[in-house]
């Protein structure tokens, strides 16, 4: 999650909301991504996606199972169902969405019983530095 939190801080210094993500298989780092919206024009680059997109080219298949995606926030609607449509695995995130959560804070879909996959988590990882940097960013803004 240390990792994720340095990706966050680059997407910070580029006026992007501080968020990162990492992809794991077997201990290994194969993909990460931080938050991209503003600067690629593009409401889908968030960090979950970008760091899907990574992995799926460096596995070459729109399904990565067995990995874990360490993310500093809880993922929204789009990542989580981009989450389940990967099928990966676990998901560890740090900071609660409590506006538009979907790893259980407003909504489960990453567990939902009514899907064809559920994803294992782990919440609040570094919850406390994760929502710190976010708080920081946006008092920054007003």
């Amino acid at each position: 999650m240390r990792l994720a939190l340095e990706l966050a801080h680059r997407a910070a210094l580029n006026g992007e909301v501080p968020v990162g993500a990492l992809l794991y298989h077997n201990d290994k780092i194969i993909a990460e991504g931080w938050n991209r919206p503003i600067s690629q024009s593009d409401p889908t680059c968030h960090a979950e996606i970008v760091a899907i997109r990574a992995a799926c080219r460096y596995r070459d298949n729109y399904r990565i199972p067995d990995t874990t995606l360490y993310v500093t926030l809880e993922p929204c609607a789009m990542c989580a169902g981009a989450i389940i449509q990967a099928r990966i695995s676990r998901v560890v995130f740090g900071a609660f969405d409590y506006r538009s959560g979907c790893g259980g804070s407003v909504y489960q879909l990453l567990c939902s019983p009514h899907l064809n996959h559920r994803v294992e988590l782990r919440a609040g990882v570094l919850g406390r530095e994760c929502g710190e940097l976010l708080q920081s960013f946006f008092r920054s803004r007003r």
